[in-house]
């Protein structure tokens, strides 16, 4: 089942003032309900190499479960919802490629790169992160961060110890959505331009047009300094969205 007529979903990337190259890469899939932002890091261009094979190989590996599998079904063996055991494997992937690359071609050695991902289903969001790229969460009047900064890894980079692990501690919640939530994800770009308060003021004053909104937000990064790259997507549930099961989507289909 497509999400586009429950959710909205927007997504901007800029290079901001300072840096030559965008390193970010996001990526943005309605029909399955899925949003991605990495941040790379590391050697000449080698970032944007990370990064975008962490959303490439996410956003290939979740479609594919997604329309092969039944959601609704949790795991027999663990009891965790498919959501959570999908994305968990789908970063873990990512990484190992990653990790290959960066140790078999020398133009990509050390390179790393954050990654936060978000995949809607039957009223709930399923947030996977690594690293200091956020989701923020807008629900009535209240304004939070949902993910908690994984911010060794960034301490790791500046003092040029950090090297690509050939594995990673994936952190992986499941919350509950309703109608007229909005959900921010972002790099540091803009989390370390604009404070939480600048960004949930932009959200009120613009919710009606996504679209205005992420580019306000980018605009407050690159007018605060923007010393990086700055990455944001977002969602804004429109209706509530509960699963339907496969057979009942078959069933549909014979009545065309």
């Amino acid at each position: 089942m497509s999400l586009r007529n429950k959710l909205r979903f927007v997504g901007l990337s800029d290079t901001g003032k300072v840096r030559e190259h965008n390193e970010d890469t996001i990526a943005v899939d309605p029909d399955i309900g899925l949003l991605v932002l990495a941040d790379g890091m590391g050697g000449y261009n080698a970032g944007e190499v990370a990064s975008g094979i962490a959303v490439k190989t996410i956003v290939n590996l979740v479609r594919e479960h997604v329309e092969r599998e039944d959601l609704s079904i949790a795991d027999s063996e663990s009891g965790q919802s498919r959501s959570k055991i999908i994305l968990r494997d789908a970063i873990n992937r990512a990484n190992k490629i990653i990790y290959q690359t960066a140790h078999t071609q020398a133009q990509c050695e050390g390179m790393g790169t954050t990654v936060v991902a978000a995949l809607f289903f039957d009223n709930k969001v399923t947030i996977a992160h690594v690293g200091d790229s956020r989701l923020y969460r807008q629900r009535g009047d209240k304004f939070e961060q949902v993910t908690m900064d994984h911010s060794l890894l960034q301490e790791l980079v500046d003092r040029g110890f950090y090297s690509v692990e050939p594995q990673v501690d994936v952190e992986i919640q499941e919350v509950p959505v309703s109608k007229g939530e909005v959900f921010v994800m972002c790099s540091d770009g803009l989390s370390d331009m604009v404070e939480d308060e600048d960004i949930h003021l932009t959200i009120n004053t613009f919710s009606a047009n996504l679209d205005t909104v992420a580019k306000q937000l980018i605009q407050l990064a690159n007018d605060n300094g923007g010393r990086d790259n700055v990455s944001v997507v977002m969602a804004h549930i429109l209706d509530a969205f509960p699963a339907r099961t496969k057979i009942f989507d078959k069933i549909l289909g014979w009545f065309g």
